[in-house]
């Protein structure tokens, strides 16, 4: 069986770029192999704001999104975010995302999509290291990174990748698939929860 990687698109504003970047990236993901693949948008799932009133890592959930929510995240092995730079850093709705789980997130590799102008999301990816990797997340070097994102959208709103977006993405395919593997023994539940 393979592994499940969730492509999960942080951005939730109107009109976003995120959702043909994701779609873009999913039919990579397809075409790679390596995954059983399963799209989270985050405008759909619409979390609140943070309001369990207790730490994640206690695992004692109230409400049902978040139940819902823990859920979806703990039957992954790996992750794509899929995210846009706002004002040099990464966006609310992927913060909040993150914040309202703890285990479920541990041992699992994570690579980025990050799109933007002139510094392609980089900046926001350098940011969002120092959160996946508080949760015991493994993110990958390879990326893809892509400036002045409107370039790349044709008159359908669809995503027309060049040769090096194509082959970042099945770079960094390909060390998920590797470090997916090298990671499975430590999700082990006796692991995990102790």
């Amino acid at each position: 069986m393979k592994p499940n990687l969730q492509i999960i698109i942080a951005s939730t504003r109107p009109g976003r770029v995120g959702l043909p970047v994701a779609e873009w990236f999913q039919e990579q993901a397809l075409e790679h192999g390596g995954f059983e693949i399963e799209v989270v948008d985050l405008a759909n799932l619409n979390l609140p704001f943070m309001d369990e009133p207790r730490h994640p890592r206690f695992r004692k959930y109230e409400h049902e999104h978040t139940k819902d929510w823990s859920r979806k995240v703990e039957a992954a092995d790996a992750f794509v975010f899929v995210m846009p730079e706002y004002n040099f850093g990464f966006n609310a709705p992927l913060k909040n995302a993150i914040d309202y789980l703890h285990f479920e997130w541990q041992y699992k590799p994570v690579g980025f999509v990050s799109y933007g102008g002139v510094s392609a999301g980089t900046r926001a990816v350098q940011m969002i290291k120092q959160v996946v990797t508080a949760l015991k997340m493994v993110p990958v070097p390879e990326a893809v990174s892509i400036p002045f994102v409107t370039q790349f959208l044709n008159d359908e709103r669809r995503m027309e990748a060049n040769e090096t977006m194509v082959t970042a993405a099945r770079t960094m395919l390909d060390e998920l698939q590797r470090l997916e593997g090298a990671l499975e023994p430590l999700r082990q539940p006796e692991l995990v929860h102790a």
